[in-house]
């Protein structure tokens, strides 16, 4: 008799979620190792030619002036480069007047942080823990708020248009009362096959990222004279978060009708950081599928567990999802710890290998049953339209056993 051969998540007894956790984990590391090394390639070379153009200016300096006490000459250059990180130095507005403390609190919330502005007193820095906790907990609800409305939003769209491909190729007319009530029957019959791809949800939001970020640039770049390519790097830092603070906004003393300027980049770094999240998260769920898809290939295999009884929530999580009638990608097992499971939701369903591959017609189940319930519900199905369970939060309301709240 062959023996059957186990994968290596059978043999560590490994759950699919925890085998996708350290695959995961796995991944990152490598990601980031090859980052390290690549950067390091691009940029050691530039460093070392930097630093020795700064020796030879400042050896040249102390060859013009030899009576010049290098200690001293090191204290006053320390006290440049603070007072310069500062705003002291060159024609730079103050930054703790109100619009500069405006933009300071709004690097803090939007956890941006570029540095270029940070509290130097006791009482500031105290303040600070306090204020940025609460105002980054706000930020990240308004982004998956954000989140959520964006997705009810295209599926809606995406709804609207595969419902009128569907009357448009059966060819009924709309004017007849009987091709009315048979295009509500089709409607029903289509949708119910249908649901909306992630790859277009995916990129709806890239493209609409980059005409954010564009349109910024197009501001950014003659105001604050960069390049504008520099202006599309700042875009992505600041969009993303990350605010690396080599390039900021708004820093000058004097600008042409700068409220105006001010106004226009408030309101393009909050539709650029909402619209960079809502793709971020997007993309994770094309990412977290890669991986279903490698777990797949290592042949690792889910242990299987009793389903809870009782409501399901934080303490008693469901993992078993049961078939439901118009599904027609269901499995019986979930293994995922972070989809939907059990209940009046089943999306905890992975796709099969042969669809995964088919190029331009690859849809991601999780994503795919939040999307057709949001389409539902922007219809007027159930509720408030724009009541999504789309992202983080959603996960979050799922395990918490806040569904309904």
């Amino acid at each position: 008799m062959a023996r059957t051969h186990k994968g290596c998540c059978s043999t560590l007894h490994l759950r699919e979620d925890n085998a996708r956790f350290f695959l995961l984990m796995l991944v990152m590391v490598v990601y980031m190792l090859v980052g390290a090394s690549v950067f390091m390639v691009l940029e050691k070379e530039n460093e070392e030619k930097e630093k020795k153009n700064y020796d030879t200016h400042l050896q040249s300096f102390y060859d013009k002036y030899p009576s010049v006490n290098k200690s001293d000459l090191e204290h006053l250059l320390k006290i440049h480069s603070e007072a310069e990180s500062a705003g002291f130095v060159g024609n730079k507005r103050p930054r703790w007047d109100f619009s500069g403390s405006f933009y300071f609190v709004g690097t803090v919330v939007s956890t941006i942080g570029f540095g270029m502005t940070t509290p130097r007193t006791t009482e500031g820095k105290v303040l600070l823990i306090f204020y940025g906790f609460f105002g980054c907990a706000g930020a990240i609800l308004f982004f998956n708020l954000f989140l959520e409305r964006i997705i009810t939003f295209l599926a809606y769209i995406l709804r609207a248009i595969h419902d009128r491909k569907m009357k448009r190729k059966m060819g009924l007319n709309n004017n007849n009362d009987d091709s009315r009530r048979d295009s509500g029957s089709l409607e029903e019959d289509s949708l119910t096959e249908w649901k909306p791809s992630v790859y277009w949800v995916m990129l709806i939001l890239l493209l609409g990222a980059v005409v954010v970020a564009c349109c910024a640039s197009a501001m950014y770049y003659p105001v604050e004279e960069w390049t504008y390519f520099e202006a599309i790097y700042f875009c992505f830092v600041t969009f993303a978060t990350i605010g690396f603070g080599d390039y900021v906004v708004s820093q000058k003393e004097y600008y042409d009708s700068v409220h105006f300027y001010r106004l226009g980049n408030f309101i393009f770094i909050v539709i650029g950081c909402c619209c960079i999240y809502s793709l971020f998260n997007v993309t994770s769920i094309v990412i977290k599928q890669a991986l279903n898809w490698i777990i797949k290939k290592l042949n690792c295999e889910c242990r299987v567990r009793r389903p809870p009884t009782g409501r399901r929530n934080a303490i008693t999580p469901g993992h078993l999802s049961r078939r439901t009638k118009g599904n027609t990608v269901t499995v019986d097992v979930e293994c995922d710890s972070d989809s939907e499971g059990g209940g009046r939701r089943n999306s905890g369903e992975m796709i099969s290998m042969r669809d995964f591959l088919q190029a331009n017609k690859i849809s991601l189940a999780m994503m795919q049953k939040q999307l057709y319930e949001t389409s539902q519900r922007a219809q007027g199905g159930s509720g408030n339209g724009f009541q999504g369970g789309v992202g983080p939060l959603a996960i979050l309301n799922r395990k918490l056993g806040q569904d309904d709240v």
